[in-house]
Order: C-alpha cells, then structure tokens, then sequence
C-alpha cells in the first residue's frame, strides 16, 4: 500500500542525504524498472537512491510510519519482479564499495555490489568464489538465494563462501551474522532468499586461489539432440569436480533447435579434451571450441545477458541424467512452441551439480539442495509488444514443458531463478528448512515488514 501524502514524501527528501526519485523524474525508470519487463506494470511511488547506511535506517522508519511497502533493490535481477514495488524502492545500488585481502583471501562487499564490481576487486589477487556470470547481477541476490556457478562443482555455492554478513533489521538494528553472533540468521542468509529478514549491508566471502582454466563450447544440430544429451550427461556425471558446464537445447522463432553445451574446466585444455573425448567420439558438432584461457578470459567468455523483454523460468533438480525418452519429450515440445519477438525464444537446461555443492548437509545451510546432479532450467521469453494471447501460449507451453519433465525430476525448484508461478514454493525453494526458517522470521521481523509474493512466513 502507498499511505504516504506529498508532505510525507518532502518529509523523507530532507531526512536523508540520497536522492528521492518521483515518477517523471530523470532516472526514475532506470532505478525502477525490473529486470524482467513481464512485471514492468509495477510502478513505485518513489525511489530512494541509499548514500549511506543511515539513509536505510531513515527509510525503514519512514516507511512503517507511513504504512508505505518497501523493498530493497540491489542488482534488481529478481526473476519474478520482486526487486520493485508500488510503494518505496530503496536503491542500494551506490553502496557498491568492495575490498579483497591476497594475504587471507577474504572479500568484503557492499550490500548493493555487482558482480562488475566484485570482479574488479578480486582479479589483482587471482582468487574468486562462485560468483554470477552477468556483470549486472547483485551479489546480495545471488548470496541470499543460494548462488551457482561454473565454478561451484568445486568451490561450492556464493552462500557457501559466505563467512558474515551485516543486516539491519525492519526496526533499525544492525546484525553481525556470523557462525558466532546471530549463527540462526547467518544459517538463513546462506540460501534463505532475499528480501525476507532485512536488508543485507554487506557480504564477507572466503575466496580461493584461481588457477587457469579451459572452456568448451560445442553446438549441435536437433537431429543429433538425443545422442548429444546422453553422451554429455554421461561425461559430466563422470567428470571431476573441476569440471563443469550447462547443457541445453533452445529455439528462437524461424530457427531450427540448437543444443549447446557450455563447459569451464579449472584446467588445461589437454585435460578438458579428455573429458569430453567419449562426446565428441559419439557425436560430432558442428562447433567445437576447446581453448585454454586465464581464469578472467574465461569469465568473459562464459558472460551471459538475457536479451531485453519478458520471460517465465520453471526449475527443478534432477537425481541423474534425463533419459533418452524425456530428451524426445522435450524435443518434441520444442516443435510446438508458440513463439515470440523475443530473441531469447524458449528452451530447457542441465547445469551440472553435486560436488562440493552435495558435500554439505542440507541442513547446514537453508540451502536445501545438495542430493540433486543437474540443476533443470525450462524458459520461455516474450517482447514487450507480443500481445496477451502470445504471452498466454508461452505460459501454457511453458507449463506443459514443465510437466512433460515431472516424471524425470525431484521436487525441488531453485530460489535463486525464483518463479511466481509456483504453487508448492515453500516446499519447493526450502524443503524441510522452511519450518526453522518461519521461526527465524517470526524472531527478526515480527510484524512481517518485509514481505512479496513468495517471502518466509507468508
């Protein structure tokens, strides 16, 4: 709800030392607009860029004075538009400052860093954690809902790497979390989701030393999709933990299917080649790119951006490969896709897993996940243009992709691609965490002040 009046909204322009943003005004949209247009209808009454911590404790008082929602917005990659509101959205995005130690490998991070930002600062001393593949992506987000990477078969999670983070409270307090102080909502932040306990001030990680590394890409034609799918999961459930990459099939309107297969090996390539030598004996692409890189060619190489518009992602996990006859079911769904302007089109994905991610409990952290061997991503994408009837036949593709791949798969959904089309979230996103996780939330934030579509405890 938006409760505030116009003398309220002066009010909160001359109690902090950031910008108040208004419709119309020059940079409003650019701070507000979410990342996934399919929710670009939520229009804010206000924007708040943050210039410091004492603008956030201004902004909370404000808002549960005025009754106004608020949420904050770091990277504002949200999957579901979570990132924005019709009240007050509170731009972290100028607390961005990050230091890294070569000597103990420790990273600290400003609650609204991205992964441009994190980069930069961790590059000079050759170490990294599992960090996003977009330059745009908040670090906050991507720590909170868990947080995979190209890397992370080896060096965990982003939320695994999390050694403390700093947390102001719905009531202004400022939380250390840390396996010591607040070890509760430390085990919270670590896969919890963002957005549900308070708004996250800062990140500190334990980086690991980075070595060079090798990358593959091979593209496949449709008629070669069955063999590609089973010699590549095959090879990746045999591959060592440095070993990882994303295995998919997608289409775009007026172009054929093209199944890929995008790998980082924290290796040489001789290695790599290895690796992928029973794949590319069972079948050949029609691209094959096997290269030897520095860790930081490879991250540019492996940098992905969704083109501009809408899109839905439904996501589960996977125990082992999809056998032959899913892959044919999917195929077979791709052939009926409804189609869009949106270049991105639609399509399903394997990321591999297990690992270091499998070598911690699942309750250890709130980060359920840690059985599955493939991550599964289904998607599909619209133009902002495409009228209802076309974003209404993507949804029900997507939904019917979705159910063509439930026999194959777990329960489980990842937090992190969040999707607000999910009924059974709760179980989905938390498992049998969700219990300990309402009983946190209850004790952090009693009145519910931060709460959306899927937030703890709703």
């Amino acid at each position: 709800m938006n409760g505030a009046s116009e003398a309220d909204w002066r009010r909160l322009e001359k109690t902090v030392a950031g910008r108040v943003l208004r419709p119309g005004d020059a940079g409003f949209r650019a701070s507000s607009v979410p990342f996934n247009t399919r929710f670009a209808s939520v229009t804010p009454h206000g924007v708040l860029s943050v210039a410091n911590e004492a603008d956030v404790r201004h902004a909370l008082a404000w808002a549960r004075d005025t009754g106004v929602a608020l949420v904050a917005r770091s990277g504002g990659h949200s999957y579901a538009g979570h990132c924005v509101t019709a009240g007050l959205v509170l731009d972290l995005s100028a607390l961005d400052d990050v230091s890294a130690d070569g000597s103990t490998g420790l990273v600290t991070a400003a609650g609204g860093a991205r992964m441009a930002e994190v980069y930069a600062a961790v590059q000079p001393h050759e170490m990294a954690f599992a960090l996003g593949n977009g330059a745009s992506v908040g670090i906050a987000g991507l720590t909170l809902g868990g947080g995979s990477s190209s890397t992370s078969r080896k060096l965990g999670l982003t939320a695994d790497a999390l050694v403390r983070t700093t947390l102001m409270t719905a009531d202004g307090q400022v939380l250390t979390c840390d396996a010591q102080q607040n070890p509760d909502l430390y085990w919270a932040c670590r896969g919890g989701g963002g957005g549900n306990f308070g708004i996250n001030l800062s990140f500190t990680f334990q980086a690991t030393e980075v070595p060079d590394v090798s990358t593959c890409l091979l593209l496949w034609e449709a008629a070669d999709a069955l063999d590609a799918f089973a010699a590549v999961q095959e090879a990746a459930l045999r591959a060592p933990d440095e070993f990882s990459l994303r295995l998919g099939v997608a289409a775009a309107r007026g172009a054929d299917p093209v199944v890929s297969a995008v790998g980082l090996h924290l290796g040489p390539a001789s290695e790599l080649r290895e690796l992928l030598a029973p794949v590319l004996a069972a079948t050949r692409p029609v691209r094959e790119d096997i290269a030897d890189r520095t860790f930081w060619e490879a991250k540019d190489y492996l940098l992905h951006e969704t083109s501009a518009g809408a899109f839905a992602v439904r996501t589960n996990f996977a125990p082992g490969p999809l056998p032959p006859e899913a892959v044919a079911a999917v195929l077979a769904r791709l052939a009926r896709r409804p189609g869009s302007d949106n270049p991105d089109g639609c399509g399903l994905a394997l990321y591999g897993w297990g690992g270091a991610i499998n070598r911690v409990a699942p309750a250890d952290t709130a980060f359920v996940h840690r059985e599955a061997r493939f991550l599964v991503s289904m998607d599909t994408s619209w133009a902002e243009h495409d009228g209802p009837a076309t974003v209404g036949a993507n949804l029900r593709w997507l939904a019917e992709l979705g159910e063509t791949v439930a026999p194959y798969v777990g329960r489980g959904a990842y937090q992190n691609f969040i999707d607000p089309d999910l009924a059974d979230w709760r179980t989905a996103y938390y498992g049998a965490n969700y219990p300990r996780l309402v009983e946190i939330k209850k004790r952090v934030d009693p009145d519910g002040f931060f709460t959306f579509g899927q937030a703890i405890g709703s």
